[in-house]
């Protein structure tokens, strides 16, 4: 009976890292970050290969094997499109310091363990005091009251 426990325990996935207990908190993190420029501190507040392969990829249909797509391509995908995305955002908006007023999201898509928050947009301030929208991450990822980014691809 031991032996068993200790093997299901062996068998569980890790929690996501770096993850904020609202859409708030994660968004200011994250406009934090991008007020430092700071990339690599954008990038821990994402989907990490691991997390995507351990916590996301088993529930999503294009895991299925009769869809033939296999797990290196569309994590390839995602990973060079966020790259991308996270690179524009970087030259369009680091350095700038932004006050978040709140955090809308256009969509959901619940899965078995996990829901994703879709076309993320902060309502900000800036530092004359005028309000806009930006579009900074295109979805979060909301998984046992944990936050963290899904990726920065944003639609347009």
């Amino acid at each position: 009976m031991l032996a068993l426990a200790a093997c299901l325990a062996c068998a569980r996935v890790p929690p996501l890292a770096h993850t904020y207990s609202s859409p708030s908190s994660l968004a200011s993190a994250v406009l934090d970050a991008l007020a430092r420029s700071d990339r690599i501190g954008l990038e821990m507040l994402a989907l990490s290969e691991t997390e995507f392969k351990e916590h996301v990829w088993p529930q999503l249909p294009a895991s299925r094997p009769e869809r033939n797509l296999p797990f290196s391509y569309v994590w390839g995908e995602l990973r060079q499109k966020s790259a991308q995305s996270l690179t524009g955002l970087l030259s369009r908006e680091g350095g700038k310091r932004y006050e978040l007023i709140e955090v809308r999201f256009a969509a959901d898509s619940d899965y078995r363990s996990y829901r994703v928050h879709r076309e993320a947009v902060f309502h900000v301030r800036d530092a004359s005091g005028m309000e806009s929208d930006l579009r900074v991450c295109g979805s979060m990822i909301e998984q046992g009251g944990a936050w963290k980014v899904f990726s920065y691809v944003v639609g347009d």
